[in-house]
């Protein structure tokens, strides 16, 4: 870790001298009276591309003080961008790698770590696997490093929190908006928020979307609705309650095989499957409610349910193996899946903030119950082959009989209590445990075979806090959280998964972070994340073995805020490493880890050139990385430049241009499989109207 330490140590050196940091420190900022520092004191929320704090931590701790590395993308920064899904948004978040995902969800590598499940919708898990749109969302909080403690099973490299948008009791507003890109792509959205009375308001999100691109065939279609309603009996009590509705079609895309270990050149657009077979569908089911109540001046409750179904039918045709260049074709395979999935979840938490002896405590208690019935299917097609073209002719491969029919029944208690001890006004202590009993029941219903398997762990956290002053902190942080063997998304679960012990990850992180000023944040931090218990299936007996292992580790710096009145920036940088260091049943030890570039950098930024005429800049790069496991396949390097014009026509009515691959550069940004490769989109553009009510 000597060269990743040193680049922390670099990272830190990039705060200016005291005389420039007074410079950008408003003129209301405290002065302490013994030490004589500056002082910032953070209030609310700051305007612009940095928040201050992060709805996913549970407590009304400051970014600043939480002894994790935690990104968060504002509303302000997803407009600048254009941006309306979630994928799109988090190329711009250095350390979290997009997967392809089939062509049908989304699907993300964190710290090396590659998960279909960690994401969550205001705090409770949506883990579902389809595509997710951003028309309803205030912000996306990316949190990395394993973490149990707030979330539970999984999350091994990190999770993605939506917090979406709730009403607002003060005042009626209103925004509509449209945009069209240059490939014929649209997309419409509106956001009303209404009071009702002093104490009762509403809020209705909606959008229609219509997707295309440079890719044959595709195309596809997205409905959202969300109508929230909010209840404030008395000052100390808040009430929400709120219903999703995604409504999601598409043609599956698998993009292009590889060529000689290297993506398949010059076939960009070229579709390898059929518009009638490669349809993906969902329909996706949220009702939320949220009780927020305040019982003294320190101590405040909330209450969470969440009941969600999710209706999803996806099939494809794809490439299943690479060009052979003796007769020039392509082998194809195909399959379709469904999944039926109803869960319920519950979650309560106490948080006390006050003072025992003259030591500061954060307090957080809570305890949260998961009820999660899976029903998935499987039928597969013959296999094929197509003759290489530019535009394919592919034949029509048959479904067979389901070869795949489970039932899965998750349950889960868990109970977590985790204490910030502010020990002196230079020192915080964060401590806290977490209890999961996890119960998985399966059974397929082709055979008749059931299994079960239940597993009760405990999983810490830890860190220590050093505040030379009010707004820099240096800290050190060890967490753990752990996966089940039967997978993220616990479809099935066989005879053998139920004999083994999860899989373990710790993540140990050491940083620092400094409010530069209210709206600037600086964060440098160095990690290194182990993952064990993964199956080896021992060569002599044949038995599975729980003795693989990987080692995943890194340097993250970013910065994000105001620089100047007039310029805003979210800029980042990633360097990592990863390796499996003791043979799986995927990899001998040795092998570097799929998707893994050792180089991630992202900047964008707006520039204000006038009170009506503003400018944005952005750029993302990728050094090379390996498509999969097997270190067969490379994915190119690439950068790309992104570029954005925005004017006011008025107080109440923007327009805005968004420029999307300026170099019009030829890249392969995503992968599933080692001939399963995505391709980017050319150099394209997308106009969008904006008014507010």
């Amino acid at each position: 870790m000597n060269r990743f330490s040193s680049l922390l140590l670099a990272g830190t050196m990039l705060m200016p001298s005291a005389a420039f940091a007074e410079e950008l420190v408003p003129a209301d900022a405290a002065l302490d009276a013994e030490s004589g520092n500056t002082v910032i004191v953070v209030t609310g929320t700051a305007d612009g591309y940095r928040p201050v704090d992060a709805n996913a931590v549970k407590t009304p701790t400051p970014l600043v003080n939480v002894p994790q590395t935690i990104t968060v993308l504002t509303r302000e920064q997803l407009d600048d961008q254009g941006i309306t899904q979630l994928g799109d948004a988090l190329r711009y978040v250095p350390g979290v790698v997009l997967g392809q995902g089939e062509g049908h969800r989304d699907q993300i590598t964190i710290r090396g770590q590659n998960t279909t499940a960690d994401f969550y919708f205001d705090g409770l898990r949506d883990d579902t696997q389809y595509y997710r749109s951003l028309y309803n969302i205030e912000r996306v909080e990316v949190l990395k490093g394993a973490n149990a403690l707030l979330f539970g099973r999984g999350g091994g490299g990190g999770v993605i929190n939506r917090v979406s948008k709730t009403p607002d009791l003060d005042r009626t507003k209103g925004q509509a908006s449209a945009n069209v890109d240059s490939f014929g792509a649209f997309a419409l959205a509106a956001d009303w928020n209404q009071p009702f009375t002093e104490t009762v308001g509403g809020r209705l999100n909606a959008t229609y979307e219509e997707f295309d691109n440079h890719r044959q065939e595709f195309e596809g279609r997205f409905i959202g609705v969300n109508p929230t309603m909010a209840f404030q009996p008395g000052e100390a009590t808040r009430i929400e309650l709120s219903y999703n509705y995604d409504d999601d079609r598409r043609i599956t895309d698998r993009g292009v095989p590889s060529l000689n270990g290297k993506p398949l050149t010059g076939y960009d657009d070229t579709f390898f499957g059929r518009a009638d077979t490669n349809i993906a569908t969902v329909k996706a089911h949220i009702a939320q409610a949220r009780l927020d109540h305040e019982l003294a001046e320190n101590l405040s409750f909330n209450v969470l349910g969440q009941y969600s179904h999710t209706d999803k039918l996806y099939g494809n045709i794809f490439a299943s193996g690479a060009v052979n260049t003796t007769n020039n074709t392509v082998a194809l395979a195909g399959y379709e899946s469904g999944t039926v999935r109803g869960s319920w979840i519950g979650q309560a938490n106490l948080v006390w903030t006050g003072q025992t002896g003259g030591i500061g405590h954060t307090l957080l208690a809570g305890v949260e119950f998961a009820d999660q019935d899976t029903l998935a299917t499987r039928r597969n097609t013959p296999s094929g082959s197509v003759t290489l073209a530019r535009r394919l002719t592919v034949p029509a491969l048959a479904y067979g009989a389901l070869v795949s029919n489970s039932n899965t029944d998750v349950r889960t208690i868990s109970a977590y209590i985790q204490d910030q001890i502010e020990l002196a006004s230079f020192l915080q202590v964060v401590a806290g445990v977490r209890y999961d009993e996890f119960r998985i029941t399966g059974r397929n219903a082709i055979n008749g075979v059931g299994a079960s398997r239940t597993d009760r762990k405990w999983s810490p956290r830890f860190g220590v806090i050093l505040k030379p002053q009010e707004n820099v902190s240096f800290y050190g942080s060890f967490t753990r959280t752990f996966l089940p063997q039967s997978g993220d998304q616990f479809g099935a679960l066989d005879p053998v998964q139920a004999t083994l012990a999860p899989e373990s990850f710790e993540n140990i992180e050491a940083g620092v972070k400094w409010d530069v000023n209210p709206n600037l944040a600086f964060t440098a931090a160095v990690y290194q994340l182990d993952r064990d218990n993964s199956r080896f299936n021992n060569p002599v007996t044949g038995l599975p073995e729980l003795s693989g292992k990987t080692r995943a580790k890194g340097v993250e710096l970013s910065l994000a805020g105001r620089v100047l009145p007039d310029l805003q920036v979210s800029l980042g940088y990633t360097l990592q490493d990863g390796e499996v260091r003791s043979q799986t049943t995927a990899a001998p030890a040795g092998r570097k880890l799929s998707q893994l570039p050792r180089h991630q950098a992202s900047a964008w930024t707006r520039y204000d050139v006038t009170n009506k005429l503003g400018l944005g800049l952005g750029l993302t790069h990728q050094s090379k990385s390996f498509t999969t496991i097997s270190n067969a396949v490379t994915l190119p390097a690439f950068t790309r430049v992104d570029a954005a014009v925005f004017y006011d026509l008025s107080e109440n009515l923007s327009i805005q241009l968004n420029v999307e691959n300026l170099t019009d550069t030829d890249y392969f940004p995503a992968a599933h499989t080692d001939n399963n490769i995505s391709t980017g989109e050319p150099l394209n553009a997308r106009l969008t109207v904006r008014a507010k009510f």
